[in-house]
């Protein structure tokens, strides 16, 4: 019968492989190196490459479809928008097809009209939607009037100095008008905007912080001129 091996014993292999206490060692009396890792498995740094991958494609497919950042360039939303904020802007509904309701902020490619007045077809404009296909709109007495009686609310930030004859808005269009009437390049003067040059609706203002909240979805009188 064989007994145990006492602690630092040693047992000589074949090939000039030493066994001490269970350890391998070679000829020259240091210990062997682990076995390598089996073939085809991937390491730690690209295990972790890879979700960074998965995470920046996962961004840009929310970016592209859902969701996206924009700034404000200018004043023809005051006082709903200020120069300089940032807003998150949806992209679903346009994309959809269900449709924008009166009142929505909307965020548009320029149309034709402006875009043969010099306006780069990649550009991004932002307009209050303040009538739809179906809605007969004009202005008069420096209101804006839809469908026989003056729009409530309107959001205008002061009564308008232009009139706009009577018209009905045409299937698959609508009308946007800055807040900031009387300093605006909007519907007024180029005519209904296609639903399909909509881009997506303004939802939320992350900055600056002082306004950080919903925008396109309450009435001035409940803050959102703020």
């Amino acid at each position: 019968m064989t007994g145990a091996r006492a602690p630092g014993s040693s047992t000589v292999q074949d090939g000039g492989i030493i066994l001490i206490d269970g350890f391998a060692m070679g000829s020259d009396s240091s210990l062997a190196r682990p076995a390598p890792a089996p073939p085809g498995r991937p390491s730690g740094l690209v295990q972790q490459l890879a979700r960074l991958l998965l995470w920046v494609l996962l961004a840009l497919l929310l970016r592209w479809v859902v969701v996206e950042p924009r700034w404000i360039p200018s004043g023809s939303m005051l006082p709903t928008l200020q120069l300089q904020d940032r807003i998150l802007v949806e992209k679903l509904t346009p994309r959809f097809g269900s449709g924008v309701r009166t009142g929505r902020i909307v965020v548009f490619h320029p149309p034709a009209a402006l875009q043969q007045a010099g306006y780069d077809p990649g550009a991004a404009l932002i307009k209050r939607v303040v009538a739809v296909a179906g809605d007969r709109v004009e202005v008069k007495g420096g209101r804006l009037w839809r469908n026989g009686i003056p729009a409530e609310p309107d959001w205008a930030r002061e009564p308008m100095d232009y009139a706009l004859e009577p018209f009905v808005v045409p299937p698959g269009q609508v009308l946007v008008l800055g807040d900031n009437r009387n300093a605006s390049l909007d519907s007024h003067l180029w005519g209904p905007l296609p639903e399909s040059d909509l881009i997506g609706t303004a939802i939320w203002r992350y900055w600056p912080l002082a306004r950080f909240g919903p925008v396109g979805f309450s009435t001035p009188d409940a803050g959102e001129s703020a």
